[in-house]
């Protein structure tokens, strides 16, 4: 699919499903990774992330848009555009768009590092994902010294920490 067949595809959704013209852009953002779509508030453009047609197909795409289509017409409107308002919730439901989108096989890992801090004296733990200056901390406890025993790296997949 192209640029412009995606662009025709979100204007007939839009007229379809909303009653209301699509008067900006849509277009594939091959450098979306987390996402499906993104809606642009400064521009009013529709991003879509290939990955998801060409994983998934059509039907997956169509969902997307749906999705991106509630935040900009909500946002024209100067209604409630964000994933949290009701009146964005309701008209997702009644176009029967997704709430999230499904995440893509190999998607981008984040690797964490978690920094664990043990008191001398009441050997109470603290766990960190930043370093902290030793000598410049002390236990909230007892106010111990603290001494640095491990470093664990987690491995999570930003897919599963971000929506749409």
């Amino acid at each position: 699919m192209t640029n412009n067949e995606l662009q025709l595809l979100t204007e007939q959704i839009s007229i379809e499903y909303f009653s209301k013209p699509f008067r900006h852009r849509a277009f594939f953002n091959n450098r979306l990774r987390t996402t499906g779509g993104r809606y642009a508030l400064h521009s009013h453009h529709i991003e879509i992330n290939p990955g998801h047609l060409e994983y998934y197909g059509k039907d997956e795409l169509i969902s997307i848009i749906k999705h991106e289509l509630c935040h900009y017409h909500l946002h024209l409107e100067g209604r409630g555009y964000q994933h949290r308002d009701a009146e964005f919730k309701a008209l997702l439901q009644k176009v029967g768009g997704s709430r999230h989108c499904r995440s893509l096989p190999g998607a981008r890992q984040v690797s964490s590092i978690v920094h664990v801090y043990e008191c001398a004296s009441c050997r109470f733990q603290y766990p960190r994902r930043r370093r902290m200056n030793t000598d410049k901390y002390v236990c909230g406890k007892c106010r111990g010294t603290l001494k640095k025993i491990t470093e664990k790296k987690l491995q999570k997949s930003l897919t599963s920490l971000k929506g749409m």
